[in-house]
């Protein structure tokens, strides 16, 4: 957006880009950052209950005196906000008029009802500066002009206004081309990335490997006959394991580059040390045990694991307080020499997308990661979950890939999965088909895992609805 226009704009620009360096040298003590958040937090809960009628009736509690004395050990006594309040709230939830924003999205609605997510310029200009401020030095390890690619939806969706964004302010040529739409299509994305040359890639994991796949299917080396350098990638569950097989698919760094919501904004941004961080400036981030609300506390390695919850410390169309991200996480502490010093962050993946496997708990992101550490140079997968008739459950994973190729990792995949969960793992080869593609918008669970001894859901469903419009 051009901020000439609108001096407010102009002057919190200049605001948040200093402020954000400042950070970013470690010139902020604890007690500083503290001293911020608690400004911020007093500020938008006064913000809320002034313009949002959701959050008029739902912090009537909560007096202007109180607020005024509030500090971060007294935010546990507000109410949390759920995405079912989002659901239920609808434009209520807002606190400004969507006339007074810039643009208006929206959530998918493949799950449940669409929410309504307009922004104003100081909400783009917030999140832009945090990408800005973290990517600035990810891209300039590999150039100072590049052509980046953004392979993501637009429509009633961020995705292309805010890379776009960033990308030009850090001095990036973008070309915004969306593989499903049927103006682009995959044929005409694979010639656009040859022809320009692309050297970045915004876009979700599944993405990249369809890409590699679809340029394989033409006869095409990803990674000699094209020129990625870098593949920033968001939307979907990433571990690290997925993260140096996308690698080297197309001989590029591969990035877990984004943790962020359409509800929520941007929640975390990869740094230069290769972490995904936390942005503390913008958010205030809790760390609770999802079944009792509670908050948990740092285990033996400092890493506090569990529920999100973000408090938005900036005012405009949308902020919200204490808001249930559904997800679980894995937060630790900066360390000594971090990039940023700001908390690394692992999603680890939806509370609900949670497997129970032979009466244990099991994660998205840590299941994908230890069956996906020993292969490389797979262009899908999938697991499929079943019990046999003395009630074990057992594991399959699916791989796109040549088997001549991976055959050799079989036998220390199966052994680490048995000596890590205790259960049996098969692997085969084949093609999943177009239901892994539907991560981004439904969830980890429905795309990537054939549940045999449950019910279809209504995620199920919807991941079904939207492959069928794919094949």
């Amino acid at each position: 957006m051009f901020t000439h226009y609108h001096p407010d704009s102009v002057r919190l620009t200049a605001e948040l880009h200093d402020m954000f360096d400042d950070f970013s040298r470690g010139n902020w003590s604890a007690d500083s950052l503290e001293s911020h958040q608690v400004l911020r937090i007093r500020e938008v809960l006064s913000y809320v209950r002034t313009h949002s009628p959701f959050y008029r009736e739902r912090l009537a509690g909560l007096t202007e005196q109180t607020i005024a004395g509030l500090r971060l050990d007294d935010l546990p006594r507000v109410p949390f906000t759920t995405k079912d309040d989002l659901r239920t709230a609808q434009f209520d939830m807002l606190s400004l008029p969507v006339s007074e924003a810039w643009v208006f999205y929206e959530t998918t609605g493949t799950t449940g009802v669409p929410t309504p997510c307009p922004r104003t310029e100081s909400d783009s200009i917030h999140n832009n500066t945090v990408l800005t401020s973290y990517y600035r030095d990810v891209f300039a390890a590999h150039g100072e002009k590049l052509v980046i690619g953004i392979s993501g939806p637009s429509e009633l969706h961020a995705t292309g206004d805010t890379f776009g964004d960033v990308c030009r302010d850090l001095g990036h040529a973008v070309a915004k081309m969306w593989p499903h739409s049927p103006v682009i299509g995959f044929d005409r994305a694979l010639e656009v990335m040859r022809l320009l040359p692309v050297n970045g890639l915004f876009c979700t994991p599944g993405m990249a490997m369809r890409l590699a796949e679809k340029a394989t299917e033409a006869g095409l080396d990803p990674r000699t006959d094209f020129s990625l350098d870098v593949l920033m990638m968001t939307g979907e569950l990433m571990s690290p394991s997925l993260l140096a097989n996308i690698g080297s698919l197309w001989g590029a760094e591969a990035r877990n580059a984004l943790y962020a919501s359409q509800e929520a904004s941007v929640l975390a941004a990869v740094t230069s040390d290769g972490a995904l961080r936390t942005a503390p400036l913008i958010n205030h981030y809790e760390v609770i045990d999802p079944d009792t609300g509670q908050a948990v506390r740092p285990d033996a390695d400092g890493a506090r694991h569990g529920e999100l919850v973000v408090t938005n410390l900036y005012t405009g169309a949308k902020p919200l307080i204490r808001y249930r991200t559904g997800d679980l996480v894995r937060m630790t502490d900066p360390e000594p020499g971090a990039a940023v010093p700001a908390p690394r962050l692992e999603a680890l993946g939806r509370v609900r997308d949670r497997l129970d496997l032979n009466g244990r708990l099991v994660n998205g992101y840590d299941l994908e990661n230890l069956l996906l550490r020993r292969f490389h140079g797979y262009q899908d997968y999938q697991i499929t979950v079943t019990r046999d008739d003395s009630g074990q459950d057992l594991l399959a994973l699916t791989l796109k890939a040549d088997p001549a190729h991976v055959r050799d990792d079989v036998e220390q995949a199966v052994e680490d999965c048995r000596e890590v969960l205790g259960i049996p793992l098969t692997v085969g080869f084949g093609t999943p088909g177009p239901i892994t593609s539907t991560g981004a918008m439904v969830s980890w669970k429905a795309a990537r895992v054939v549940d045999l001894r449950a019910r279809v859901s209504t995620e199920n469903r919807s991941a079904e609805r939207i492959a069928a419009t794919r094949t």
